[in-house]
């Protein structure tokens, strides 16, 4: 079964939280802890710029994830000001450029023929990779903060309300819907569908992954990453925040307030789980996983019987990116727009740079060769190496 596809802070308090519109009675005024200072590192890896450019005004103050998207030979990138560029991966050679007319709130998805984006308006867009014209629109129920994902017949998205609803690639008709239920409090992010060619694996702000036919949209599946438990509303808090990694047979996930967990991907059966907190996905490098924690600490587990082999709890709370691999290194971005360098081996910082002083929401994402893309929250996209310092 093979897929395709590819949260909300401000500094000091956890004010991503947000009340599902019309709800009364709940606040957002509980803060987290403040953000530790950027620790003093003694740098002994540095990063070489492979290529460099800006897109529009990145996110333009927005809180959202605009995650290019890697297409091996090509990256499509957009701005909120609807900026959209085609640029080749192992040069960052422009192909093309084209300025929407519409703000954008989600992308970058697509497949062999078609780019895929979401409006702040709520219109599902699809654009020609060729040159980024429109091919058609689609009106969503509200908006959307997650990436429309496609399997080259349907392409999926999922709106803030809990919606599920897939289209036809070619004319842009609503195939199907799936309504959840969802909290009155909750997290404003949303992770990606993973879209195969007979099942589409949703996460939800209520705590549930969940398995729908591809044809119908009706519920094969059902697994409880996280159960809400407590008095208050900011304490039942369980979303899925980050898009769930296939292995194979199975799906990773994680949640807030929740679980690490892998799950058959075919039956929804639990394989393994243990108490974690994240709203970013695991990562998974060698023979280890590495998880960015809600609080900020970086966690690696041996894959084998999920140990805990290291924490870094250097970063705490300063709203960590999903760890990207790139050889014995994990690298993640932060709200400052850091980026720290991380030894796969027992979690020593041992690289820092300021990348985009507008911050970095989206998670970095591994080349074709091996290389790593950073998307700023200013617009600034690179690709670049990392080498160990004389």
């Amino acid at each position: 079964m093979r897929f395709t596809g590819n949260r909300l802070f401000r500094a000091g308090v956890f004010s991503a939280l947000v009340t599902t519109l019309g709800l009364s009675g709940c606040s957002t005024t509980d803060t987290f802890e403040q953000p530790v200072p950027v620790p003093d590192v003694d740098t002994t890896v540095a990063f070489d710029t492979v290529w460099r450019m800006s897109v529009g005004k990145g996110h333009d103050d927005d809180f959202l994830y605009l995650a290019p998207l890697n297409a091996g030979d090509l990256v499509y990138a957009v701005s909120a000001n609807g900026q959209l560029v085609s640029v080749e991966a192992e040069t960052g050679k422009l192909q093309w450029k084209r300025k929407l007319d519409d703000r954008i709130f989600a992308g970058v998805g697509g497949d062999l023929d078609q780019l895929y984006l979401v409006t702040r308006e709520a219109d599902l867009l699809a654009l020609s990779r060729e040159d980024g014209q429109e091919i058609w629109r689609a009106a969503l129920p509200t908006e959307a903060l997650a990436t429309p994902q496609s399997n080259g017949t349907l392409v999926v998205t999922q709106t803030t309300d809990g919606r599920v609803l897939a289209f036809d690639v070619a004319s842009g008709e609503k195939r199907w819907q799936y309504d959840s239920v969802v909290p009155a409090l909750s997290l404003r992010a949303a992770a990606a569908p993973l879209v195969g060619g007979d099942v589409v694996i949703a996460s939800f702000s209520n705590g549930k992954l969940m398995a729908l036919s591809a044809e119908s949209g009706q519920p094969l599946w059902q697994y409880e990453v996280g159960q809400a438990q407590g008095r208050t509303e900011l304490e039942r808090l369980v979303d899925i925040a980050g898009q769930p990694l296939v292995l194979d047979t199975a799906v990773m996930v994680s949640g807030y307030q929740g679980k690490l967990a892998l799950v058959d991907i075919r039956t929804g059966q639990e394989i393994w789980s243990r108490k974690a907190s994240s709203l970013q996905a695991p990562m998974v490098g060698g023979a280890n996983i590495y998880l960015a924690s809600a609080n900020g600490d970086v966690v690696a587990y041996r894959g084998s019987d999920r140990r805990e082999l290291w924490l870094q709890d250097a970063l705490s709370w300063r709203q960590l990116t999903q760890p990207a691999v790139y050889k014995n290194y994990l690298v993640v971005g932060d709200y400052e727009g850091y980026l720290h360098v991380l030894s796969t081996e027992d979690g020593r910082l041992v690289g820092q740079t300021r990348y985009d002083r507008d911050g970095v929401r989206v998670p970095l994402q591994r080349m074709a060769n091996g290389n790593l893309m950073v998307y700023g929250n200013g617009g600034k996209l690179s690709v670049f190496t990392l080498r160990e310092r004389n």
